[in-house]
């Protein structure tokens, strides 16, 4: 089952050693490694890695977030999360993560996704060259987190700016976050830092779109 994706908008191509900095870091948060081609990465991330503990012995229903979330809460900021049983959850969650555009791959997808879109590119200062898409094949409320976490971190190695699409009424929550650069596509659409996705990852109205 298909679960929700984030990109990641490049204002240039990755250099080599920024390649190999993205790939060091999917091995080192991987329990399952494979790399299609340069920069198109087949991997299972367990929850852990990306600062969601498995506490299940202390408390069957809730995750608790380590240093990935910055210095927020975890009762105060994450209680849109609990409800759902982590007893049922297998915590590799298995993602592709892809560098797509002219001279590395998945060239025709990534210009349908970046087609007419003069308002993103205002808001970005920049006309995306490339960008890396953060897809999760599952869609249960863990893979919403643990996509916004992984893109952050991603970012974290390669730069760029995350673009969210939103569900309605999110706009008005996600305008007040830090790291929020700009909401388009008539509210639709935010584009931000990886600030702002740990931040809404914190916040009870946190989903991402499928």
């Amino acid at each position: 089952m298909s679960g929700p994706t984030l990109v990641i908008e490049l204002a240039e191509p990755l250099s080599p050693a920024a390649l190999r900095e993205f790939r060091a870091l999917m091995v080192g948060l991987s329990s399952h490694f494979a790399e299609k081609r340069p920069g198109f990465f087949d991997v299972n991330v367990p929850a852990e890695r990306l600062g969601v503990e498995d506490r299940r012995e202390k408390d069957w229903r809730k995750p608790f977030p380590l240093p990935l979330f910055g210095n927020t809460s975890a009762d105060e900021e994450l209680t849109a999360l609990v409800g759902f049983n982590p007893q049922r959850e297998d915590w590799r969650r298995p993602f592709l993560v892809y560098l797509m555009g002219p001279g590395v791959g998945d060239e025709s997808t990534f210009e349908a996704e970046h087609a007419d879109e003069p308002e993103v590119e205002t808001i970005l200062g920049f006309r995306p060259t490339h960008a890396v898409n953060v897809s999760a094949c599952c869609h249960r409320e863990i893979d919403h987190v643990t996509t916004a976490l992984l893109t952050a971190a991603v970012m974290d190695v390669i730069g760029g700016v995350a673009k969210a699409e939103l569900l309605d009424g999110q706009a008005s929550v996600v305008a007040g976050l830090p790291g929020v650069l700009g909401i388009a596509d008539d509210d639709w659409m935010a584009l931000g830092t990886a600030e702002f996705l740990r931040a809404w990852v914190g916040h009870p109205a946190f989903r991402l779109v499928k």
